[in-house]
């Protein structure tokens, strides 16, 4: 061939070649009548192909889409090159199928049938065809969570009872039972394993269920000092089932503290108040907690008070707590509060407890009085608590907590042996209104039923854990309520301003008073590299006395992690 035809023949090619492949395949399809048309671009189907295999790709993919919906009989006429970029199928779609009929055996479990509301007989149950796929994958999905992660359904012996109904034979093609035989941790590998058992409830024994173990592992969130690295994994050989939970120690151990300072009316000088709060936790790798607290006030306060919390002994829901409690009045009295109280974890957030305290008071000053007296008590206490933490958010780690306890005993000094009964609430909620406005709210309240009170028994409250505006531990009673309101605005991931608006009510037999409080004021709160910052101005007033500026309270606290 002559050089000059060679490459014109070459030239041909390629031109044919670049129009051939860059040119795309267009499909429409039709039915055989104008309705069934309708029902195919119900359907939908891809319309634009690069090149004739994925055309035919698609048309298979069109059929298995009408039957679904019960079109089984569908067929594909014929398909029509009507110009080099356009192909016309034609599809009979036929009859349309309703409902099938599933027949299964004795071994079936029908009581998961309860889940549906289709017609279910003794030995069979019909679906809507349409409803077919996603029952028999929910069915699949139980018969796993059964313990059988491998199971697989298969429909047998398919044939038509009527031009509407379909009927069928149920197989469940069931594979080896799996238990969890082993359970790993990774990451933190001295996790207490008394946590995976009781908070998490993951045993070893247990029938294999991919999704409740799924469900148990977020209960890691719940943990102040461990989180969830990944989800979990599973390693499945023929004769044993190991999972991995992957966890991280956190840090959980945190002081806190505030200085605090007001002017005194009375000598119009400023003085100064403060606490310290030291929370150990976990730091023996069993879930233990060590609080020690301290506070002298401006009044000539101090309390000092030391507990600690055993969780899951020897493996056992039981948890033991106790601890010592001392709190003294300038040179007046001083009291010694001991107490031991075992706990019950019922799951993750519910806690009850029972248990006994003693408390001895001494008298500091040189003569008895009918309020003031050396006396020694002792009780039997009941307690619930909640706690719904939000770990996740470092401003505001818990979202809801409760604490309600009670107590029934005597108290006995020289003058009489009194019989005695106490009632403590505490509770707080987080209302978030959106992720940048919140509304905190708190109620802590107290009851101390008996026929007579000595002055050092009463309950001591006020301050900035109590009704802000006022001096610490100042309002003595034996009945008292305080309701604590802010306002919160987050700024940022790291600080927030809030309102104060507290009230309380207190009741105080020995002096004969009843009176009604009022605390107002802002804050603001910093998260730091070093903790959280807190600073609060508040200003308190009782009912009958107007408010004045200078019994307003600044109050500076951080809570420091490490």
């Amino acid at each position: 061939m002559p050089s000059k035809y060679y490459f014109s023949f070459i030239f041909f090619i390629l031109i044919w070649a670049n129009q051939s492949f860059g040119q795309s395949l267009n499909l429409k399809v039709e039915g055989n009548t104008a309705a069934e048309t309708k029902i195919i671009d119900s359907v939908g189907y891809v319309n634009s192909f690069k090149n004739y295999l994925k055309l035919e790709k698609e048309l298979s993919s069109l059929k298995k889409k009408l039957l679904r919906i019960g079109f089984i009989d569908t067929s594909i006429e014929h398909i029509t090159k009507e110009n080099d970029s356009l192909y016309t199928a034609n599809l009979n779609l036929k009859n349309r199928i309703n409902s099938i009929r599933i027949h299964y055996d004795s071994i079936f479990n029908k009581d998961l049938l309860k889940l549906f509301n289709f017609t279910q007989k003794e030995n069979h149950f019909e679906v809507n065809i349409i409803e077919l796929e996603k029952t028999l994958n929910i069915l699949n999905s139980k018969i796993a969570e059964e313990g059988d992660p491998f199971s697989s359904l298969q429909l047998i012996n398919i044939n038509k009872l009527n031009s509407k109904l379909l009927a069928a034979d149920l197989k469940v093609i069931s594979n080896q039972k799996r238990r969890i035989d082993n359970i790993v941790i990774k990451g933190y590998e001295k996790f207490p394993k008394s946590y995976i058992k009781r908070f998490l409830k993951l045993k070893t024994g247990e029938t294999f269920n991919l999704n409740e173990i799924t469900n148990k592992v977020e209960l890691l969130e719940d943990i102040r000092f461990a989180s969830k690295i990944r989800d979990p994994e599973v390693l499945f050989t023929k004769d044993s089932t190991t999972l991995y939970l992957y966890v991280e120690k956190t840090r959980t151990n945190n002081f806190d503290g505030f200085l605090g300072f007001g002017t005194n009316e009375n000598t119009n000088r400023i003085e100064f108040d403060g606490y310290l709060d030291l929370r150990l936790i976990n730091n023996l790798n069993y879930g233990e907690s060590i609080n020690l607290f301290y506070k002298s006030d401006e009044i000539d306060q101090q309390t000092f008070r030391i507990d600690t919390d055993l969780p899951y002994l020897f493996g056992s829901p039981i948890g033991l707590q106790f601890g010592l409690n001392i709190f003294r009045k300038d040179t007046t009295f001083s009291n010694a509060k001991q107490y031991v109280k075992m706990n019950y974890q019922i799951n993750s957030q519910h806690r009850i407890g029972a248990g006994v305290s003693s408390t001895s008071s001494t008298n500091l000053l040189e003569n008895d009085t009918a309020i003031l007296n050396d006396y020694t008590s002792n009780y039997y206490t009941l307690s619930y608590n909640f706690i719904k933490p939000q770990f996740y958010d470092p401003l505001f780690p818990v979202n809801f907590r409760f604490d309600l306890s009670s107590g029934l005993g005597n108290r006995e000094n020289n003058l009489s042996n009194q019989s005695q009964s106490v009632f403590n609430v505490d509770a707080f909620k987080i209302f978030n209104l959106n992720p940048n406005n919140s509304i905190y709210t708190r109620i802590n309240g107290a009851i101390l039923t008996s026929d007579d009170y000595l002055d050092n028994e009463l309950f001591r409250f006020g301050g900035i854990n109590s009704i802000r505006g006022f001096e610490e531990n100042s309002l003595v009673a034996n009945l008292y309520g305080v309701l604590n309101t802010e306002y919160r605005y987050r700024l940022s991931n790291s600080v927030y301003v809030h309102s104060v608006f507290d009230a309380a009510y207190f009741e105080n037999q020995i002096t004969d008073s009843k009176e009604k409080l009022f605390g107002f004021g802002f804050g603001l709160g910093l998260l730091t590299n070093s903790g959280l910052f807190r600073l609060n101005y508040s200003s308190g007033k009782s009912e009958n006395r107007p408010f004045k500026l200078s019994d307003s309270k600044v109050h500076v606290s951080l809570t420091a992690t490490f």
